[in-house]
C-alpha cells in the first residue's frame, strides 16, 4: 500500500513539472512586443490613418485617369463606355474623395460643378427629319444653362422661323460633348454623327449654320468634314458666320459687324442700368467685350470690331480676347487702353456666342489670372463688374442667324 501511494506521489510531480513548462512556454509568448499584439489584435477591415488617406487618393486617381481618357477631341468606339465609366467611378466617391480629383485635364467640377438645369435643353438629335434638314452647328459649350438660353435660342429662332425645315444640333468640340454625356446622360452629335444621321434619313437638301463667330479653324473644319458629304445629297449650302467675311484688314468692316456691335453694345449698356452709352461715359464707365482669340489669319475680324467701334463712336468700348491673339486684344494691353482713355469704372462682358467656361472662368473667376482679377490688380479702376451673358441670348443676334439661313435658302 505504501508502495502505491509512492508510486502515485512521483507520477503527480512529473505531471506538475510537464505542466510548469508548458505554462513557461505560454508566458514567453505573451511577451512579445506591444506592437506586434497590437497589429494583431486590429480589428479586420479597418485601417490606420495613413493607410486611409492612401486609399481615398487611390480612389479619387482612378477617377482623375477616367476623366482624362474622355478628355479627348475624337470619338472611339468605347467613347460610351468610357463615359459611363467615369460617372460611375464618381458617384461612388465620398464627398472627401472628390475634392481630392486631380489629373491632366481633371478637377472636382468636372461632374461637380453646378452649370444649371439640363432638362431644358435639348439635343436635337431625332430621327423623322425629313428631306429638308437646317443643321446649327456649334463648338458647344458644357454649361447647362448656356446651352439651354444661348445656342437653344438660336435654334429655336431658326426653327420658328423655318417651320418647313427639321432644325438639328451638332457640336465640334467632342471633348464638351463627352463631358456633357458623362455628367447628364445627353447625348449630343458631332458633326460626322449628324451628317451620317441625315444620310440614313433621307435627307435631300441641307443648309448647315454654323454659329461660330468667324470663318476661322473651327469654321475650316467643318468646310473639311462636309466636303466628304457633299455627294450624299441633291443640295448643300453653308450659311455666314455670325460677323460675315472676314476681310483683308483692320480697316474692313460689313453690315454684320455693324449689326452685333450694336446689339451688343445696346444689351450691355442696358443690363448696366445706364440710359445710353453716352451717359455711362460720362460715369466714366468703359465696356470691354472678350472674344476667344485665335491664332487663324481671321483673327483680324477682333480688330475689325474694334474698327467698328470707332466708327460707330462707340469710344468707351474695347474688344479683348482671351487668348491675346491678335497681340492688342490681350488683357494687359486693353487694361492701359482703358486706363489711358481716363474710364475709372469697367464693365467685362464675353464677345462670344454662349457664356460658358471663358465667361465663368477665364472673364470673371475668382484665380489671378481672370480678367476680372487682372483689371482690380492693376489698381487703375475703382470699380471691376461682369455680365455672364452669350450673344445666343439677345433676340437681334438669333435674327441675324436667321437672315444668313434666310440667304442661304435663297
Amino acid at each position: 500500500m505504501k508502495k502505491d501511494v509512492k508510486k502515485l506521489g512521483i507520477v503527480l510531480l512529473i505531471l506538475s513539472l510537464i505542466l510548469g513548462t508548458v505554462g513557461c512556454g505560454a508566458k514567453t509568448t505573451s511577451e512579445e512586443p506591444a506592437e506586434a499584439v497590437a497589429v494583431e489584435q486590429q480589428p479586420a477591415g479597418e485601417t490606420t490613418e495613413v493607410e486611409a488617406v492612401t486609399t481615398d487618393q487611390e480612389a479619387a486617381d482612378k477617377v482623375a485617369s477616367l476623366i482624362d481618357a474622355i478628355y479627348v477631341q475624337e470619338r472611339t468606339d468605347e467613347t460610351d463606355a468610357q463615359c459611363a465609366a467615369a460617372k460611375e467611378a464618381w458617384d461612388a466617391l465620398t464627398d472627401a474623395q472628390k475634392a481630392l480629383v486631380e489629373g491632366e485635364f481633371a478637377d472636382p467640377d468636372y461632374f461637380g460643378r453646378d452649370t444649371g438645369d439640363a432638362s431644358l435643353d435639348f439635343p436635337l438629335n431625332e430621327d423623322n427629319i425629313g428631306e429638308n434638314e437646317l443643321l446649327v452647328v456649334s463648338f458647344g459649350t458644357s454649361f447647362n444653362g448656356s446651352r439651354a438660353e444661348d445656342i437653344g435660342g438660336i435654334e429655336k429662332a431658326l426653327q420658328e422661323s423655318y417651320p418647313e425645315w427639321s432644325v438639328r444640333r451638332a457640336f465640334t468640340a467632342q471633348i464638351i460633348i463627352n463631358h456633357i454625356q458623362a455628367r447628364e446622360g445627353i447625348k449630343i452629335d458631332n458633326v460626322q454623327q449628324a451628317l451620317e444621321r441625315a444620310v440614313n434619313n433621307g435627307v435631300k437638301n441641307l443648309i448647315v449654320q454654323p454659329t461660330h463667330l468667324m470663318h476661322g479653324a473651327e469654321y475650316d473644319e467643318l468646310i473639311g468634314v462636309l466636303d466628304e458629304y457633299k455627294d450624299k445629297f441633291e443640295s448643300v449650302v453653308v450659311s455666314e458666320p455670325l460677323l460675315g467675311e472676314v476681310g483683308s484688314d483692320a480697316t474692313v468692316i460689313n453690315s454684320d459687324k455693324e449689326y452685333v456691335a450694336k446689339a451688343l453694345t445696346a444689351e450691355a449698356v442696358t443690363a448696366s442700368g445706364y440710359e445710353s452709352l453716352e451717359a455711362a461715359a460720362t460715369e466714366g464707365v468703359a465696356y470691354v467685350f472678350m472674344g476667344h482669340g485665335t491664332s487663324h489669319t481671321a483673327n483680324v475680324t477682333y480688330n475689325q470690331m474694334q474698327t467698328q467701334m470707332k466708327e460707330l463712336g462707340y469710344d468707351n468700348v474695347f474688344i479683348g480676347t482671351v487668348e491675346g491673339e491678335p497681340e492688342e486684344t490681350a488683357c494687359d494691353v486693353v487694361i492701359e487702353a482703358v486706363h489711358a482713355a481716363g474710364y475709372t469704372k469697367v464693365i467685362l462682358r464675353p464677345m462670344m456666342v454662349v457664356a460658358g467656361d471663358h465667361a465663368n472662368n477665364d472673364m470673371a473667376g475668382a484665380d489671378d489670372d481672370s480678367w476680372k482679377s487682372q483689371f482690380e490688380a492693376s489698381k487703375q479702376f475703382d470699380n471691376v463688374d461682369c455680365q455672364i451673358a452669350g450673344l445666343g441670348g439677345i433676340a437681334e443676334i438669333e435674327q441675324l442667324y436667321v437672315a444668313h439661313v434666310a440667304a442661304a435658302i435663297k
